[in-house]
């Protein structure tokens, strides 16, 4: 049993609680009466409220994020008709801003707003003195890094094996994106270089070898970056991978040196390019110097083995259908081994609603608040730009069309045209989006090959057939036999073996 509840419900069981594990590691006196409790949102919301009950607990904190707040309304829902006794503490992005009006906050007894890694057991002490406090939304100030404890002890051994370990060697950002929660976290404050060390390198005494940052802007302050990539390089070893985000124009000399000692598979950039059109970029705060950008990805292509996400997102003001279709065939050019073609989202307290009513921008009252047409792109067109995001999702990134999918664009035209073409017709054939078997996948996408653009059926099953091998398939699919040589159907040739391998984990979560 225990006093203290901290829980959230992520997304996915393989995604570590962060911020839960913060304010465990900061509860001081408190934390031997405290306990971490992590669901997920596809279990039963009653079955979580029962386990939640069943510690018996006098307060529980909840952490709300935009994927979850719908659920977590219902769980405490139930706890409040079961034990209304008991003190519902909120914090969260999703809770963080705009309160008043939100269900689950009218639910709740308080809120804290901001960073309550050190206000949530202030709040804690004395509503377990019995004190009344008289406000129900509670505004967390600022804390400073050399205040905190790091969390990283709190990550079980079953965490480190098999779960996304988060890690964060900075909070902040110093661009002001209007789409974006990181840019109201100003200024950028850095955790003390010797003290993250010293904790990444317990985790790698632990045993942990897969590392995702979650700094907005990893390489803001070189100095720090460099010391952080020599510091996992000499400690190396094979299996080790490391995720982190990065400004796509700010890739100096002496990031590049260390950065390329990296061995293939090791390391992963998350770029956030977003647009590549300049007007649209002023109109949203976001300053990129798109030469310098082309640059360092021609460098991290050609010069190193560094896995690229590369983020563009459909709907921004003064985006028309046009301008994103160019931006997106220049960022296949640029050649990233990933594009998350993202739908613009509405997050609260986000400066994006100012231009509400220039560029009329709709937005799904419900979470996750995707935006549903602008003055630019009505609804049909916007559904259209969905299901060619999930598409792309399914045969772009997915890792099992990496020499097929270039066959889509291979007549010369435009790569967003044709996957948006393909995009269409792929709909008009099983009108859905999700739960497409890859097999079946793979026969439409055959289909739409050899059939609408009429390429040569052997020469696209020859890449079928490559990509099978690289995947680790051993036997040609049914689909294909009858364009392969009968001897190829279950050998992989000598002139494949040299075909890259899928090269990293791709943790984008």
């Amino acid at each position: 049993m225990s006093d203290i509840v901290l829980t959230t419900l992520n997304a996915k069981f393989i995604h570590a609680a962060f911020g839960l594990r913060y304010l465990f590691a900061n509860l001081g006196d408190l934390q031997p009466r405290a306990v971490i409790a992590e669901f997920d949102i596809n279990l039963r919301l009653l079955d979580i409220a029962e386990a939640l009950l069943a510690r018996e607990p006098k307060i529980i904190g909840l952490g709300v994020y935009i994927w979850n707040v719908a659920e977590t309304a219902e769980v405490i829902t139930a706890i409040k008709k079961l034990r209304p006794e008991i003190k519902i503490i909120l914090g969260g992005p999703e809770v963080s801003y705009e309160t008043e009006g939100q269900k689950i906050v009218e639910l709740a007894d308080h809120v804290i707003t901001g960073e309550a890694d050190l206000k949530f057991a202030e709040v804690c002490q004395q509503l377990l003195r019995g004190e009344s406090l008289p406000n129900k939304t509670i505004l967390a100030e600022l804390p400073e890094f050399s205040r905190i404890a790091l969390p990283y002890d709190f990550y079980t051994e079953a965490d480190l094996a098999h779960r996304i370990v988060y890690v964060e060697a900075s909070r902040g950002c110093p661009f002001t994106c209007e789409f974006c929660l990181s840019s109201l976290d100003i200024p950028v404050r850095q955790v003390p270089l010797d003290k993250f060390l010293a904790a990444m390198q317990k985790l790698l005494d632990r045993g942990l070898k897969q590392f995702k940052f979650v700094d907005r802007t990893f390489n803001l302050n070189i100095l720090t970056s460099k010391a952080l990539l020599e510091f996992f390089l000499a400690r190396y070893q094979p299996g080790m991978f490391f995720h982190f985000e990065m400004i796509p124009d700010r890739l100096p000399a002496e990031l590049r040196e260390v950065i390329a000692k990296f061995p293939p598979g090791s390391l992963q950039f998350e770029v956030g390019i977003q647009t590549f059109n300049p007007e649209v970029g002023s109109l949203i705060s976001r300053r990129q110097n798109y030469e310098r950008m082309a640059d360092n990805f021609n460098y991290l292509r050609n010069e190193t083995s560094v896995h690229i996400h590369a983020d563009l997102i459909i709907g921004l003001p003064g985006e028309t259908l046009e301008s994103f279709a160019a931006g997106f065939d220049r960022l296949i050019a640029l050649g990233p081994q990933e594009i998350q073609v993202g739908i613009l989202k509405r997050l609260r307290g986000t400066p994006i609603i100012r231009h509400d009513a220039e560029w009329q921008m709709i937005y799904n009252a419900h979470p996750p608040y995707e935006i549903l047409q602008n003055k630019l792109l009505d609804f049909a067109t916007m559904q259209r730009l969905r299901r060619f995001a999930r598409y792309w999702d399914l045969v772009g990134n997915s890792g099992n069309f990496i020499a097929v999918t270039p066959l889509i664009w291979s007549n010369n035209a435009s790569p967003f045209n044709n996957f948006l073409r393909f995009s269409d017709w792929l709909f008009a054939k099983i009108h859905r989006t999700d739960s497409i078997a890859l097999a079946r996948l793979m026969e439409l996408l055959f289909e739409f090959l050899t059939r609408e653009l009429e390429l040569d059926p052997k020469l696209v099953a020859e890449t079928f057939w490559q990509d099978c091998q690289r995947t680790g398939r051993r036997d040609a699919p049914n689909f294909l036999k009858e364009f392969l040589p009968q001897e190829n159907w279950s050998v992989i040739r000598e002139r494949d073996r040299s075909l890259p391998k899928r090269q990293s984990r791709h943790i984008t979560a």
